[in-house]
């Protein structure tokens, strides 16, 4: 009763997982929620084969061979807390780029929603030693995590058609694994054109890594775009990017 409970009337069966996660259908069933799903190709995952510092793994992933993506969710089975990203490219191309934390040898996977229900999902295994969810950030070691809090450093390169952000904030993301500190990391962001329009939102959790990067393609861009993002504090901080070929920028809290 308890197995049948759990899942959906209407959920669609699970195709067999290709990198046979022992946690495949514990996330599938509750991230896809009984919808559709395909494993495909053409959603790149770029990622190491073996990660060199599990505190800070590279990820990308280009979906940008696909028609109408709604969302790209990007998670790793085995850490503690399995999603990273929820992105959302309303008016941005569908690629995203960022360092998240990893605490053991596991899938990493980009889930792609399209306007017709269906998921896309791709991605492979990383081998990490242990550790990157359960360990102490940096800043929280020397202690100066306070003293940059918010700050944040950001680029723009204009290209064909748009434009492509790269920006990161200082901000610890402590998962709440570690004794004595609780769970505190940015949770929302938005990036916004001059005339005011969103442009792309993300959620945001805490195995991404400490002073959390993203890089974006926003398409379309003209003028300086602002990037807005706010902690699970409720402390907010903002900077613009200029739409100029590698300007640099330093934005206060």
């Amino acid at each position: 009763m308890l197995a049948f409970a759990a899942t959906p009337a209407w959920a669609a069966p699970l195709p067999a997982d290709p990198l046979g996660s022992p946690m495949w259908d514990y996330h599938a069933s509750r991230i896809f929620e009984g919808a559709t799903l395909v494993f495909d190709d053409r959603v790149k995952v770029i990622l190491p084969v073996i990660a060199e510092d599990q505190h800070v793994v590279p990820v990308t992933v280009d979906a940008r061979a696909l028609q109408g993506v709604q969302r790209i969710i990007l998670f790793a089975d085995l850490n503690p807390i399995p999603v990273a990203i929820d992105y959302r490219p309303l008016q941005a191309a569908p690629f995203v780029a960022t360092r998240i934390k990893l605490d053991q040898r596991t899938p990493v996977r980009a889930a792609v929603l399209l306007a017709d229900g269906v998921w896309h999902v791709a991605g492979g295994w990383i081998d990490a030693a242990g550790g990157g969810c359960s360990a102490p950030p940096a800043s929280r070691v020397r202690g100066d995590w306070a003293d940059h809090l918010g700050e944040m450093r950001g680029a723009g390169w204009v290209d064909k058609g748009g434009m492509r952000l790269r920006f990161g904030f200082r901000h610890p993301m402590d998962t709440g694994l570690v004794e004595s500190i609780p769970a505190y990391n940015i949770e929302e962001l938005a990036v916004t054109d001059a005339t005011g329009a969103t442009l792309a939102k993300m959620t945001i959790y805490g195995s991404v890594a400490e002073d959390p990067a993203f890089t974006l393609e926003v398409q379309g861009a003209d003028g300086p775009m602002t990037v807005a993002a706010r902690d699970t504090s409720g402390l907010e901080f903002k900077g613009s990017i200029a739409a100029s070929s590698g300007q640099k920028l330093v934005a206060a809290q």
